[in-house]
């Protein structure tokens, strides 16, 4: 196998960042993780685990290091990070650029992307959508309950052959990754669940099944689907009305599911309601698209 990305480095090894990194590094890639907190205990045990239904996976030796500076120039950068840290990648990035390095962000929302091009030049950025359900479980372990898949684009532009060639390395290490080439209209799509479900679900601190079960929920989740559908179609961007039925129908069968944004409320961490709410509602309002209850739902998550 050919690989895009001989060295890989995952700058956030939660859930996520851990989940790829290990699939990335079973298929052959050099990945070198960036942790913080974990760091020690997974030195200790010299690997990084991910538990799925049908086997677990373990990569050993894992590559770990405390800082960017350790970890050097590499091909690819997977940005896993919340939003909500975002402050600190200007400090962590250029370490780790070299003459041929690519910067891929699978951040929520909108604006990741943008500001990750003003730290590297937006010639190297890629931007992902990943729709995965996983949890860290432990240090350096992830328990992945579905792997979902990831949509990939660049920045402002097509997919390029480059772009094509990563995403068959994804492929080959077990990932399901579609290649767009407006990743600007994949990001509103996906906003299109994650405004309504993510956001009640922290607003009134409940889960996607009551959610979708309550009358008066409900009905709020279809009212903010459509005006996300209003503020994309304002960027060119037409979403059918079939997708925004899909988004609720796929829901109920989770059960009592817990958003990531409910996870993190829950866990006392910060959640990204710039990134989700606040950066979409301010590109509606500048194109002068009425998105009432965006803003008043906006308005509940920064309190």
């Amino acid at each position: 196998m050919t690989l895009s990305a001989q060295t890989i480095a995952i700058v956030g090894s939660g859930a996520i960042g851990l989940y790829y990194g290990a699939r990335m590094g079973a298929a052959g890639a050099e990945v070198r993780f960036l942790m913080r907190t974990d760091l020690d205990a997974v030195r200790a045990r010299g690997s990084v685990i991910v538990h799925e239904q049908q086997r677990d996976l373990e990569l050993r030796p894992a590559r770990v290091f405390g800082t960017s500076a350790e970890i050097g120039p590499v091909e690819l950068v997977i940005v896993t990070l919340k939003t909500t840290a975002n402050s600190v990648l200007p400090a962590l990035l250029p370490p780790l650029i070299g003459a041929r390095t690519r910067v891929l962000t699978l951040q929520n929302g909108l604006g990741s992307d943008e500001f990750i091009a003003g730290i590297v030049g937006g010639e190297r950025v890629l931007g992902g959508l990943a729709f995965i359900a996983s949890t860290r479980t432990a240090p350096g372990e992830v328990t992945c309950y579905h792997p979902g898949s990831i949509t990939l684009g660049e920045l402002g532009r097509s997919a390029s052959a480059d772009t094509h060639a990563l995403a068959q390395q994804f492929r080959d290490a077990g990932v399901e990754l579609n290649v767009v080439d407006d990743l600007l209209a994949a990001r509103w799509r996906k906003l299109v669940w994650n405004i309504p479900f993510n956001g009640l679900a922290v607003a009134n601190n409940v889960t996607t099944d009551v959610l979708c079960a309550q009358p008066q929920f409900a009905g709020e989740v279809r009212a903010l689907m459509r005006e996300v559908q209003a503020a994309s179609a304002a960027f060119g961007f037409a979403i059918p009305e079939a997708f925004l039925t899909q988004m609720f129908d796929v829901t109920p069968p989770m059960g009592p599911y817990q958003p990531s944004s409910l996870v993190d409320l829950r866990a006392g961490r910060e959640v990204e309601v710039e990134a989700i709410w606040g950066e979409p509602l301010r590109r509606a309002q500048a194109r002068g698209v009425a998105v009432p209850r965006l803003e008043a739902l906006y308005g509940r998550l920064k309190r």
